[in-house]
């Protein structure tokens, strides 16, 4: 490990040293924590288990829990849900939370979404904080230079009681997307490109901080993309630098200061930056021309390929646990190797998740979809990732636009990211997916998901087999 010039510092150290209480020895430190952010699958149980242990919360003006994993995202959904038992979380949820003096964002609440959507337009995240939610994918919010990351019910209970928590400091690490992306190069393309590059476990026990001329020409939800993938890549979390266009997303957002505050705190945000002589403990460096739309062949996002290309032989990867796990997985996904990956026909769509569902992810689908139909047989379904991207879309026209397509158009939600005993595609079904995962089953029983852009979503249900736009403007419509 490099030693460190103790004069400089990256970004992650000083969010870091900004938030320890005390050092705690070999690594650890008890650190203050200065947002929580429940749903209501582990919500119900967090709050739940305070109460019955007569313990108030310390400071519940600075947690915040909303409906979104359970829920269903059907027009004229209730609390009733597809979910065995889904409604009994719901309910304790927002009794507890209401007990509690929690700020709930409720099913009919206008700013009710997908946590990870809904904290950003908030405002609650921001520049300097740390965050923790019961959810893997709360590195999303490093994006907005924030330490944010992911937390099991006991540990949302410990943290509500005191605003603390133990944590074992993990390595820090850079990761450069040099130049400029190709057109048509998403964020989402970035991630999978650099996972399917360094596999899922590349990160694993570091802080990633990602920087390069082409994170900085991300708008901010290209970059909550970029991070909410981190825990994908292995990484604690993932943190971008704040810049203006982070600090322009949030001005005027409800949660963010307000006049001499907000003066104030854009002082402070400026030096929230890796400082030119700080030292990484491990340092990445990519090229962004040479990525490609990407898409996985697998069952893990680190087994991704660039679209048109043909997918990899295991007998030619010479680590044996890879060779292993590619030959059960393309077993699992019914390809074979050295196939055309655009050969692959597809059952269903989906573009939503905290991945792929803000405003800016539909209106790129949308452009792909105007004027298009989607093929035959395939079952296409939209979610936006809260309320106000749903009322911005149906502003704009998007949702005509699906619903004309052949999408279904829902409320917002996690939906079909995830398969808990409730909504799924069909029984060994095909799915190109914007979402962040692709285990087994993780879309329903041996459901077969395959990871891209919400473009690349869009251009395969209109072609009825997996493609890219390389291939949607090439191909016979």
């Amino acid at each position: 490990m490099a030693v460190k010039n103790n004069m400089a510092s990256t970004l992650f150290e000083k969010l870091w040293d900004l938030h320890v209480i005390s050092p705690l020895g070999e690594g650890a430190a008890l650190l203050y924590i200065d947002r929580i952010f429940l749903h209501e699958r582990t919500g119900a149980i967090a709050l739940k288990g305070l109460a019955e242990k007569q313990r108030p919360l310390r400071h519940p003006q600075s947690i915040f829990c909303t409906i979104d994993h359970i829920v269903d995202t059907l027009p004229g959904r209730t609390d009733d849900t597809l979910m065995e038992g889904g409604k009994a979380f719901i309910q304790s949820t927002r009794t507890s939370a209401h007990a509690a003096g929690v700020t709930l964002f409720d099913i009919g609440d206008e700013r009710q979404g997908i946590v990870h959507v809904i904290s950003p337009e908030q405002g609650i995240v921001l520049p300097g904080l740390t965050l923790i939610c019961p959810d893997s994918h709360t590195c999303t919010q490093g994006a907005f230079g924030a330490l944010a990351w992911g937390v099991g019910s006991t540990e949302a209970e410990h943290a509500m009681a005191t605003s603390t928590l133990k944590l074992e400091k993990p390595k820090a690490m850079q990761i450069s997307f040099r130049g400029q992306l190709a057109a048509g190069v998403t964020a989402k393309d970035m991630i999978l490109h650099l996972i399917g590059k360094y596999t899922a476990a590349g990160a694993s026990g570091y802080a990633v901080e990602f920087c390069g001329e082409a994170v900085s020409n991300l708008n901010m939800e290209g970059r909550m993309t970029l991070c909410n993938m981190a825990v994908e890549f292995g990484a604690f979390t993932g943190i971008i630098a704040p810049d203006e266009k982070t600090f322009d997303y949030l001005e005027g957002r409800p949660y963010a200061p307000k006049g001499g505050l907000w003066q104030k705190a854009l002082k402070d945000w400026q030096g929230l930056n890796s400082d030119e002589k700080a030292v990484f403990d491990k340092k990445i460096s990519l090229e962004a021309k040479d990525i490609q739309p990407m898409i996985t062949w697998g069952t893990s996002p680190g087994q991704a390929m660039a679209i048109g290309a043909q997918v990899p032989q295991p007998s030619a990867m010479t680590d044996h646990y890879r060779r292993a796990a590619a030959t059960k997985a393309l077993a699992y996904m019914n390809i074979n190797p050295g196939q055309n990956i655009t050969d692959l026909a597809i059952d269903g769509a989906f573009i939503g998740s905290c991945t792929n569902s803000r405003l800016s992810d539909l209106r790129k689908a949308a452009g792909v979809l105007k004027g298009r139909k989607v093929a035959a047989g395939v079952k296409a379904i939209c979610v936006p990732g809260s309320s106000s991207v749903k009322r911005q879309a149906e502003a704009e026209g998007l949702d005509q636009i699906f619903k004309d397509a052949g999408f279904e158009w829902r409320e917002s939600g996690c939906s079909m990211c995830f398969y808990a005993g409730g909504e799924s595609f069909g029984f060994q079904e095909r799915v190109v997916t914007s979402t962040n995962r692709n285990f087994e089953s993780r879309q329903g029983p041996e459901v077969r998901s395959h990871l891209a852009s919400p473009e690349t979503v869009a251009a395969s249900a209109v072609m009825g087999r997996i493609a890219g736009m390389k291939e949607l403007n090439h191909g016979t419509l």
